[in-house]
């Protein structure tokens, strides 16, 4: 009791301290589905049955041979001490044999790869790598907000590049003007893309590869839904695209491929002066992943892909299923190529956050505001399929009963 008299007497009389955050922090865009999060929680919280479509977690579990050699591994003393600084050789190995057999790309496992802590950590890595206060970045609108975290952390500009429907949801690089062509030194591109769900054509990487040698742009492609195409469509490497590993790198995640979003594990592909730098980077700052995940990771890359080409059909049975279900109530939308994502234009008389709001208040059913993607992002909402088909065919009768959309004839 004296002990506990003394703690409340001396908790009364410290000051409690507060330290500011770094002008750096300070800089950092605002996360704005933070807010959207809150409010998503509240509902749920208040005792409503919320179906959530604004986000982009996998939803189904990794497989089990994947989760099977990370049980055996971790049992592995070795793997108990501090794994390799630049990652381990048998997964930059086996991302060389994956790119091999899947795209024909022959990268050296030595100077070609790095292994990350998830595709994330690369993209917000790489201003920070190669670039130097002032120096300008292209980056897609919209786009994945953290693009924008990379070039504010290297203190960088960012010029956008708007991806239309009327081309493809491809940038436009006749549109860019020859002044910021020649002073940009990093491009970000992202196919399929979040959110449009677009898929990029051998032509236009092609393209891309010319703008990026004219103007010595290093090109960063994100890959992160390499593994979801639809209507028989692979999703097509940068790397395959002549001089692509000279014109800059790809990275590829783990994460959506063999839903081991939680796993935070991903690598980087290409130029071998940019894969040093990232590997130079991160030598300062970890001592590279815990080696029993870098082993199931391997596991995942060389073994059966029977388990992808599963998750491939069960995204397009979503997709086909929303899309047949919201035309049906009068929502009309392209559908998306890839990824597993739908961008949907809002009814008009809405912005894109308060139809998010409305459809949330409403029908207890969540959408990502497009605004949260970037400017050109006004207008549209991105919806996840990362629910069951059953929940996307109820989503689309909720909105259905608020009568925004004129119903078609046909039923689903």
């Amino acid at each position: 009791m004296m002990m506990d008299y003394h703690f409340k007497n001396f908790s009364k009389r410290v000051k409690k301290m507060k330290f500011e955050l770094s002008d750096l922090l300070k800089q950092l865009p605002e996360q704005f589905f933070a807010s959207l999060v809150k409010k998503v929680n509240e509902k749920i919280a208040a005792g409503h049955d919320v179906i959530n479509l604004g986000q982009g977690n996998p939803d189904q579990p990794t497989p089990g041979h994947i989760v099977d050699a990370m049980t055996e591994a971790v049992r592995n003393p070795e793997n108990h001490k501090y794994s390799s600084f630049r990652g381990s050789r048998s997964l930059k190995q086996a991302a060389a044999e994956f790119y091999k057999r899947e795209y024909g790309v022959l990268l050296d496992p030595d100077k070609e790869i790095a292994v990350l802590f998830g595709g994330k950590a690369g993209l917000v890595e790489l201003p920070q790598c190669l670039l130097n206060p002032g120096d300008t970045v292209l980056v897609p609108d919209p786009g994945y907000p953290d693009y924008w975290s990379g070039v504010r952390l290297a203190k960088a500009n960012m010029e956008t590049m708007p991806l239309l429907e009327k081309n493809g949801y491809l940038p436009d690089y006749s549109q860019i003007p020859v002044h910021i062509k020649e002073k940009a030194k990093l491009m970000y591109l992202n196919y399929p893309n979040n959110p449009t769900g677009a898929q990029a054509t051998p032509a236009f990487f092609a393209e891309t590869v010319s703008l990026a040698k004219t103007h010595g742009i290093c090109v960063v492609h994100d890959f992160a839904y390499g593994a979801i195409g639809y209507d028989g469509q692979k999703p097509v490497s940068f790397l395959e695209t002549d001089g692509a590993k000279e014109a800059g790198i790809e990275i590829y995640t783990l994460s959506k491929t063999y839903n081991m979003a939680g796993w935070r594990v991903g690598f980087a592909a290409g130029n071998a002066s940019v894969i040093e730098a990232l590997n130079l980077y991160q030598d300062h700052m970890y001592v590279s992943l815990f080696k029993a995940v870098q082993d199931a990771a391997a596991v995942a890359l060389l073994s059966d892909q029977s388990c992808v080409k599963e998750q491939n059909e069960r995204y397009e049975k979503r997709r086909n299923v929303w899309m047949k279900a919201v035309r049906a109530i009068g929502w009309e939308a392209q559908a998306p190529e890839g990824s597993f994502f739908a961008w949907m234009p809002v009814p008009e008389g809405f912005t894109s956050e308060g139809f998010s709001d409305f459809l949330l208040e409403k029908a207890h059913v969540v959408m990502a505001p497009g605004k949260g993607f970037g400017a050109f992002g006004e207008g549209y909402v991105r919806v996840g399929l990362l629910t069951s088909e059953e929940r996307l065919r109820e989503a689309a009768d909720r909105i259905a009963e608020l009568n925004i959309f004129k119903k078609s004839e046909v039923s689903h």
